[in-house]
């Protein structure tokens, strides 16, 4: 029913009991989860836990934050991680200034080489965005001529020009959490302003856990509470989101 396109499964905060999580998200609907890596040590653990569920697919790469200890010799070995049969995306790329602002060229070497490499591989890109958003479409739009690129800006956090410029580009975009928090006064105006059909739905667990259990550890099954949101918000039911946000992550990350 569910597919929770953004998930870091092998996170150390799931350590204790991962293969029970990922059973609980099954037995609460989500019949796809897509996990996370940040660096290559953890592009082989998602691999390795991939090959373990059937439910389980991976994405992997070099993250904004992990670019300070690494180099791009790693991404060979990107590459040839890439050939496995449940890779299914090239991330978590991107941009992040929040945290390390001296490290913003490497990003960028990191985040146009790896986008280079999904479109050589035919693989969709999983974008992190912190406060560079200007930086990620300039990105986007000057690398528009790889047809092979396509995508999702993860967590999005922009507003209505920014998420229809990316669908322009051939990106899609996708919410989580912060969407079911109370304090969160954009978000119903733009879910109600963006098509259904270009949004995914994550949880992004263990971190940004959903109201109402913010401030507890987040787990893949409860993507049914942003489904719920976006549900209320779209005056559909739950059925509809969840169906239509499947079909869109299926068809993006080629996922059947």
């Amino acid at each position: 029913m569910f597919f929770d396109s953004h998930c870091h499964l092998t996170a150390e905060q799931f350590d204790v009991d991962r293969d029970a999580v990922i059973q609980r998200a099954v037995d609460a609907g989500v019949t796809r989860l897509l996990t996370l890596a940040t660096d290559v040590e953890s592009s082989r653990a998602v691999i390795a836990l991939a090959e373990k569920f059937d439910v389980v697919f991976c994405a992997i790469g070099i993250h904004p934050e992990s670019v300070r200890d690494s180099s791009l010799d790693d991404l060979i070995l990107i590459r040839e991680l890439a050939k496995h049969p449940k890779v299914a995306a090239i991330g978590e790329i991107g941009l992040d200034f929040y945290w390390d602002k001296t490290t913003a060229d490497a990003q960028q070497t990191f985040f146009e080489t790896q986008l280079e490499l999904a479109a050589e591989l035919n693989l969709p890109v999983v974008i992190h965005d912190r406060d560079a958003h200007e930086k990620i479409l300039g990105t986007l739009r000057e690398m528009r001529e790889l047809k092979e690129l396509r995508g999702v800006l993860h967590a999005f956090s922009g507003d209505e020009a920014m998420a229809r410029e990316a669908f322009d580009l051939g990106y899609v975009i996708s919410f989580g959490g912060p969407i079911t928090f109370k304090n969160n006064k954009r978000a119903p105006d733009l879910l109600r302003a963006l098509p259904l059909e270009k949004i995914l739905i994550e949880t992004d667990s263990p971190y940004l856990t959903p109201h109402p259990f913010r401030g507890k550890r987040n787990e893949p099954l409860h993507v049914r509470y942003v489904a719920e949101r976006i549900a209320e918000v779209k005056n559909l039911s739950i059925e509809q989101v969840a169906a239509q946000t499947t079909s869109n992550a299926k068809k993006l990350f080629r996922v059947m």
